[in-house]
């Protein structure tokens, strides 16, 4: 009688143990859920991340010609109704690299270093900017030494007595409208940038404020950079390309810069 109280005492232990062992993931519930990590990752890779390559040493050396980096375009993008409940938005500050639009060539992604926010009052005074009567002090910036009066003291010399050519047509006309007591104002919804290649950056100097619903989004970080020359965007030809790719391809372990690699842009 003792052992028929032991074997039925033993029983509801068994089927405890059994009902807690781990159970296996049917067919199905794999495909869900690596739908679910398809569905996510492509949400991610189409809403919130954009791959680009830099084609101009006009951001040397925080970015330098072949960088290939990742950029946010949801944080410093244009608010949407629809997406601001989900993804939290910040707005754009100075010293901010930015990925936009440019305002003179429609399709065309430049990135720059925002100098200006809307009420910032501008100047150069030989190279060095000047922020509502602060100079700043920007250590990213290079220099090649050569003094220009119009990109060098702006905005105090009118377009076309600087000497230079390379300026908007657009922006020559509504440039002096923009200054007041000498200095450049940056009005609402606008952001002043330049390179931090100075000297070679063709920037907001030559063609403007950068308008808000341009903006793309902030580089987040280089996840590959490759030696490249630097015009080397010019080389649209089928033959060029084909030959740069065959280039690429046989030189990727000895011309990656792997030191580059993760790098956070800032």
């Amino acid at each position: 009688m003792q052992k028929q109280n032991s074997r039925a005492k033993s029983k509801p232990q068994f089927e405890e143990e059994n009902d807690s062992a781990p159970r296996k993931e049917t067919p199905m519930e794999f495909i869900s859920s690596m739908a679910v990590v398809l569905v996510t990752g492509l949400f991610i890779v189409t809403f919130n991340l954009q791959a680009f390559e830099i084609p101009s040493t006009s951001m040397k050396n925080t970015l330098l010609v072949g960088d290939h980096l990742f950029v946010d375009r949801t944080t410093a993008a244009p608010q949407t109704t629809w997406i601001k409940p989900v993804i939290p938005y910040s707005d754009i500050r100075h010293g901010d690299i930015i990925v936009f639009i440019s305002p003179v060539q429609p399709g065309l992604h430049v990135v720059k270093r925002i100098i200006g926010i809307p009420g910032d009052h501008l100047r150069l005074r030989n190279g060095v900017v000047y922020r509502n009567g602060q100079q700043l002090d920007e250590k990213y910036v290079i220099r090649d030494g050569t003094f220009l009066p119009y990109r060098d003291e702006f905005p105090a010399v009118a377009p076309e007595f600087g000497n230079v050519s390379n300026v908007a047509p657009e922006w020559a006309l509504t440039l002096r409208s923009h200054i007041e007591n000498g200095e450049l104002v940056v009005p609402a919804d606008s952001y002043f940038g330049m390179g931090d290649n100075r000297d070679v950056s063709l920037d907001s100097r030559y063609w403007g404020f950068i308008p808000r619903e341009n903006m793309i989004g902030r580089p987040m970080f280089i996840y590959w950079s490759f030696q490249t020359p630097e015009r080397q965007y010019l080389q649209t030809g089928m033959s060029e390309r084909a030959g740069w790719l065959a280039h690429v391809a046989f030189h990727f372990f000895d011309e990656t810069l792997w030191r580059r690699t993760l790098r956070l842009v800032h």
